[in-house]
């Protein structure tokens, strides 16, 4: 593999990202790039790399799943005790990256984050399949196991304790909302000579500019 890693290239030459192809919303443009990526089969399109930092400066990132776009802000739903929910309690700030290969695109983000009502995350949470509304009150995210065992014990203590009745959302468990200050749009393009463009909140305004690759 470490003889491989050096030799491992992609030429980028799908596509070219003019400013008179942006929207001068960046939502509006991020919205007409995830319809494209989930119509030309992208795998998860709404996945994307949450990075956080913690109350003592450590980085930490990880893939979640974007389940709205509300309010100009991006949403997304965790357990808030876990490690993600624990940084933005401590540093309520992120970075969003999405990734679609297949279109040779990124997209980064980076704004505030809070908390949503708690009318919107239990109306998210009833829309959820059973048996993941089940593993919210069974996974004590983030912390310590034993082994599997324990993991699937606690599903299975969680499924009895509910039976066939309604599953209540957790107090633990919630959406979070990102409201973008920073947006870039990346579009890969050969001999790494990229398009970059990036939007940056001005009060109730956007201003876009070219980076260079």
């Amino acid at each position: 593999m470490k003889e491989q890693l050096p030799h491992m290239r992609m030429e980028y030459s799908r596509d070219v990202l003019h400013r008179t192809d942006l929207n001068p919303n960046p939502l509006v443009q991020f919205e007409a790039w995830f319809e494209q990526s989930a119509l030309e089969g992208g795998d998860d399109p709404h996945a994307f790399v949450l990075s956080t930092v913690s109350a003592d400066g450590i980085p930490n990132g990880r893939v979640v799943l974007l389940k709205g776009l509300e309010e100009d802000a991006f949403v997304f739903y965790t357990n808030y005790q876990s490690a993600k929910g624990r940084d933005l309690k401590a540093n309520p700030r992120a970075a969003a990256t999405f990734f679609w290969p297949h279109l040779q695109r990124q997209v980064r983000i980076i704004g505030r984050v809070e908390r949503i009502s708690p009318e919107r995350s239990t109306a998210y949470f009833q829309s959820r399949p059973r048996g993941s509304q089940i593993g919210a009150w069974a996974s004590q995210q983030s912390e310590e196991l034993p082994n599997r065992d324990a993991l699937e014990q606690a599903w299975r203590e969680a499924e009895l304790r509910f039976g066939e009745g309604p599953i209540e959302r957790p107090a633990h468990w919630g959406g979070f909302a990102l409201s973008p200050e920073r947006m870039e749009f990346w579009q890969g393009r050969p001999s790494r000579l990229h398009d970059r463009f990036c939007y940056t909140k001005k009060e109730a305004s956007w201003e876009l500019t070219r980076l260079a690759p």
